[in-house]
């Protein structure tokens, strides 16, 4: 099994090309499921808890630099409940450092918005041959207004490489 994660296109089924046109800034990276069986919340979950320190330290100095110009402290992205199903969740749970925005049997999408931004992820779920399963994480985020788009100038690169390795993630048992 080829668990390589590539840069993709976000899917055509996916919930998210309802606001690609419109987004300043997108991108998507796929890769085959170590673990085939699982719904797009309980992948998303599995790999949250799975959250590399070096990730997560990225998320508390973010937090500490960009506190005092108003933007919310998100916590860390490992910061997911251990005692809650994925089955416990509805629509407007918070979900670690993001709130369940809905899900479906392939698709979770899950977001945070603020006056700056406005974040979406999906991770979509296609089955392939064998049961084996492709996951595509889509990230989806509109800037609101001026503070947000010098947010994203660090935030953009440092998101490829957390992103891309959040997906690798998908693909490891």
């Amino acid at each position: 099994m080829n668990n390589d994660v590539t840069k993709a296109a976000p899917p055509c089924s996916s919930k998210t090309q309802r606001i690609l046109e419109s987004a300043d800034f997108y991108d998507a990276w796929e890769v085959r499921a170590a673990e085939p069986m699982l719904t797009p919340l309980e992948q998303f979950l599995r790999v949250a808890s799975k959250t590399p320190k070096w990730v997560d330290s990225l998320m508390v100095l973010r937090n500490k630099v960009v506190s005092p110009f108003g933007l919310k402290d998100l916590g860390k992205l490992s910061s997911i409940s251990p005692n809650k199903s994925s089955r416990d969740y509805v629509a407007g749970d918070r979900v670690g450092i993001f709130t369940l925005i809905e899900q479906s049997e392939n698709e979770v999408l899950l977001g945070d918005e603020d006056e700056h931004l406005k974040v979406v992820l999906s991770l979509y779920q296609t089955p392939l041959r064998d049961k084996q399963t492709q996951v595509t994480m889509t990230t989806v985020v509109h800037v609101k207004n001026m503070l947000g788009h010098l947010y994203m100038l660090p935030v953009k690169p440092a998101h490829h490489v957390i992103a891309k390795s959040m997906t690798k993630l998908i693909g490891k048992n």
